[in-house]
């Protein structure tokens, strides 16, 4: 390709982009209105943070699919190019992929396929089984990757440097290299990645796709070390592919083409929580919660354990909840001096097994409080409607963080409650949590699937002396702020060369 010429297939009507980033949400979403308005309303998170510190000379270009059908109306209404004034002055190129094509590869394939399999929640005695349907379903996934592989190589600019992100992207790295060969590729993965042997429970000709798919990048990045090995692991006992190098060397060579391997932990961002959680909601959350708690028949404050999540069937959330009452059980002592607030905000309740999740989440819970509550002590305050006021006032409040994932990419609900713990917080953290990597010297671990150790580890935390709470607490905060989601984003591009 000549040196600033236009790449094959770039739009004419806008800058070719030096910098990209593909995801399947966006920083923005659409609500259509009764007289046909649309409602934009931004997004947050480690993209949009990791964006905002590239800069606008970066000339940096979002590209994502439209998820509903406000989305979609806007999409046609632009040309797919989102208004800035929308997008907080991001350019946002938005696909309108079809609903159907879309439903297929995205609950289809991605949240219940690749999903599943990489947190290792299949019932192998009844799922999966993979037939027409499935192959349904993987001819959309097929197509709406491809739709992301053409309009990047259309926005592109030569030489341009591309961040893939995540599951339900992982043959884009491959498709976009067949379109343009020019570019630096990038593919990260949020999500923890499944060991050899369960990652072939995939069809043969899938489970190689994914990893052709991925190795089209110059470059697949993880959330930590131990994600980054299973993958290479997957490549060498799936594909034959040969691994070379450990640690920030670990590379993968397929087909005479070789994908270095990379590790990005991404922490919380310290600034933006510390400045939030003091906002006038914040303290008006904390009185209605310091109301809803109570106070030890002694008059004392009561102590808490928090856990914030949503009620992802990873997320384990009811046995976090038999740990509890394993612990009042086993220790009364304990009983009417500690209560267990829980946020269980419902996820993807379109699907059955998650809607028996979250009706199982609230039954156990009233359960607990049938059985042991007494005037003036309710053992678990249980939120289910989300509100990310509320959430930071707990974790102001939190003595004890319970973080229990049967496995997790990363969890930064481990990560924000020590930031903000205003007592200092012990953290009892699942050993199968990304955050486990760096949090484990100062954390409670436990193994997720345990009941009992989990109600031991939470007893020992209630039972931390106040100095060396407050200790663990300030390491803690340290580690989680380590990686904030701007360093994050550019020491991905940094790494392609960019």
């Amino acid at each position: 390709m000549v040196a600033g010429a236009t790449p094959q297939g770039a739009s004419s009507s806008h800058t070719p982009a030096q910098v990209l980033v593909a995801s399947n949400r966006g920083p923005v979403s659409y609500a259509l209105e009764e007289d046909g308005s649309l409602t934009a309303k931004r997004g947050g998170g480690g993209l949009v943070s990791g964006l905002s510190a590239i800069g606008p000379e970066a000339d940096a270009v979002w590209v994502c699919a439209a998820l509903g059908e406000g989305d979609r109306e806007a999409a046609r209404r632009t040309g797919g190019h989102l208004e800035r004034g929308d997008t907080g002055g991001q350019a946002v190129r938005m696909l309108d992929v079809p609903a159907t094509t879309f439903e297929a590869a995205y609950h289809g394939i991605a949240n219940s396929v690749l999903w599943f399999t990489h947190h290792m929640l299949y019932q192998t005695p009844l799922e999966p089984a993979f037939d027409v349907e499935f192959s349904r379903q993987w001819a959309a996934y097929e197509a709406y990757n491809a739709a992301f592989a053409d309009a990047l190589a259309e926005e592109a600019a030569e030489g341009a440097a591309v961040l893939v992100q995540d599951y339900h992207l992982t043959l884009v790295p491959g498709l976009l290299r067949e379109r343009r060969p020019d570019l630096r590729i990038g593919h990260f993965s949020h999500t923890p990645w499944a060991p050899a042997d369960y990652f072939r429970l995939l069809p043969d000709d899938i489970a190689e796709r994914v990893l052709r798919g991925m190795l089209g990048a110059d470059r697949a990045a993880f959330l930590t070390a131990r994600w980054a090995r299973l993958f290479a692991e997957c490549c060498e006992r799936v594909l034959g592919a040969s691994v070379g190098g450990t640690g920030p060397a670990l590379s993968v060579t397929y087909q005479d083409r070789t994908t270095r391997i990379g590790v990005h932990p991404l922490g919380a961002d310290g600034d933006f929580l510390r400045e939030r959680a003091h906002r006038d909601d914040v303290a008006a959350r904390m009185e209605q919660l310091r109301a809803q708690i109570g106070t030890a028949p002694d008059g004392s404050r009561r102590r808490t354990i928090v856990r914030v999540d949503r009620t992802e069937l990873s997320k384990n959330i009811v046995r976090g909840l038999h740990a509890y009452r394993r612990l009042l059980t086993d220790h009364p002592e304990w009983r009417e001096r500690v209560v267990h607030v829980a946020f269980a905000y419902p996820s993807r309740q379109d699907l059955a097994l998650y809607r028996d999740y979250t009706a199982e989440v609230g039954r156990v819970a009233e359960q607990i409080n049938a059985d042991f509550g007494v005037p003036g002590w309710t053992p678990v305050v249980l939120h289910v409607k989300d509100d990310f006021a509320r959430s930071l006032a707990a974790y102001r409040m939190a003595d004890v963080a319970l973080v229990n994932p049967i496995r997790d990419g990363m969890n930064l609900v481990a990560k924000e409650i020590p930031v903000l713990s205003e007592q200092g917080c012990a953290l009892v953290l699942s050993r199968e949590a990304g955050a486990h990597e760096e949090m484990a010297p100062d954390a409670f671990c436990v193994n997720p699937f345990d009941v009992r150790e989990t109600a031991d580890a939470l007893r020992a935390a209630l039972e931390l002396d106040a100095a060396a709470r407050k200790a663990r607490s300030e390491r803690l905060a340290r580690t989680a702020t380590a990686h904030p989601p701007t360093r994050w984003l550019l020491d991905q591009l940094k790494e392609l060369g960019s």
